[in-house]
C-alpha cells in the first residue's frame, strides 16, 4: 500500500526555465521541472539517471501565447543536485537536451531559470505527465516503469524510443576517466565559444505629457547589421536578447512591464538597438 501510495502521488513543480526555440521558430518555451516519486532513482551513484517528459503544448493565457512542456525527475536526483550547483545546472542541461531530442527542437545555448516554480497551472502539469504514465496493467503488483535507454551527446549520449517518453543519461569515458559519482559529464569548453554580453544602458522615464512611465534600453551591437540577426523576448518581468555565436543578454526589469507595448528600433549606422516598453 505504501509502495503504491507513492506510486500514485502526483508530480511537484521544482524548479523552471525559460529558453527560446530557435528551430522551428516557436519563440519561448517555459519548462517545468518537476519532482516526482514515480520516476526511479538510479540504482546506484554511477547508474543512469532516468528522466520522464510530457507532451509540448502551445498555452494562451490572456494576451500572452507561451510553449510549455513538463520533464520529471526522481526526488532523491534533485535532492542531491540541490546540494551541488553544478550537479543541478546539468540536471537543467539534461532536462533540455532531453526536449531537444524528445520533440526535435533547436533550443537556444542559453536558458533562465524562472523566479516561479512553475509556469501555467498545476493541475495542467500533473495531468500531461500523469496521462502519459499510466500503470502497464490493473494486475501488476510491481508497478513497472521502463525507460527507454538513451544516449545524450552533448553531455554523454542520447536515444529516445518511439514507444517511451523516459530517458537514461549513461557515463561516458569510463575508461580513461574518474566521473564523479552522479554527475552528467560536461563537454569541454573549448567546444564552444561563449557569446559575450553587449554594452547596454536601462533607464526610466516619464512623458511629460502624463504620468505614464516607460523604460528604454539602449544595446551597442558592433557586429550586427541587421535587427533580423537579434531574437528578443521579453515578459512582464524581464528581457533576453540573443544573437547566436555573438550576444547574450538577460536582465531583469525594476518595475513590471505591459510586454505588449514593446518596440524595438535598430540604428544601422550607430548599431544601436533601442527597446521601449510601458510600465504597468
Amino acid at each position: 500500500m505504501r509502495d503504491g501510495a507513492e506510486y500514485f502521488s502526483p508530480p511537484e513543480p521544482y524548479t523552471c526555465l525559460r529558453v527560446s526555440v530557435q528551430k522551428p521558430q516557436l519563440g519561448m518555451l517555459y519548462v517545468n521541472v518537476c519532482s516526482w516519486k514515480r520516476v526511479p532513482a538510479p540504482a546506484s551513484p554511477t547508474q543512469p539517471v532516468p528522466v520522464c517528459g510530457g507532451k509540448l503544448e502551445s498555452i494562451s493565457q490572456g494576451q500572452e501565447i507561451y510553449n510549455i512542456v513538463d520533464v520529471a525527475f526522481n526526488p532523491e536526483v534533485l535532492h542531491r543536485a540541490e546540494k551541488n550547483s553544478q550537479e543541478k545546472e546539468q540536471i537543467h542541461l539534461l532536462a533540455l537536451n532531453f526536449i531537444q531530442k524528445q520533440h526535435k527542437l533547436h533550443l537556444s545555448q542559453h536558458y533562465t531559470v524562472m523566479k516561479a516554480k512553475l509556469k501555467g497551472i498545476l493541475q495542467d502539469m500533473k495531468h500531461r505527465l500523469m496521462s502519459l504514465h499510466r500503470p502497464l496493467s490493473q494486475d501488476n503488483s510491481q508497478f513497472q516503469f521502463k525507460p527507454a535507454q538513451s544516449l545524450l551527446q552533448q553531455i554523454s549520449s542520447l536515444r529516445i524510443e518511439e514507444e517511451e517518453s523516459c530517458i537514461q543519461l549513461n557515463e561516458g569515458q569510463k575508461d580513461k576517466e574518474k566521473v564523479r559519482p552522479g554527475l552528467i559529464e560536461v563537454i569541454s569548453s573549448t567546444e564552444i565559444v561563449p557569446p559575450q554580453q553587449p554594452k547596454h544602458q536601462m533607464t526610466v522615464c516619464s512623458l511629460s505629457s502624463d504620468s505614464v512611465k516607460k523604460i528604454k534600453l539602449c544595446v551597442e551591437l558592433p557586429e550586427i547589421s541587421s535587427v533580423s540577426q537579434c531574437q528578443l523576448s521579453i515578459s512582464q518581468d524581464d528581457i533576453m536578447l540573443e544573437v547566436e555565436q555573438l550576444y547574450f543578454l538577460h536582465l531583469w526589469f525594476p518595475e513590471r512591464v505591459k510586454e505588449d507595448t514593446c518596440h524595438a528600433t535598430f540604428n544601422k549606422k550607430k548599431h544601436i538597438l533601442t527597446v521601449t516598453v510601458t510600465v504597468l
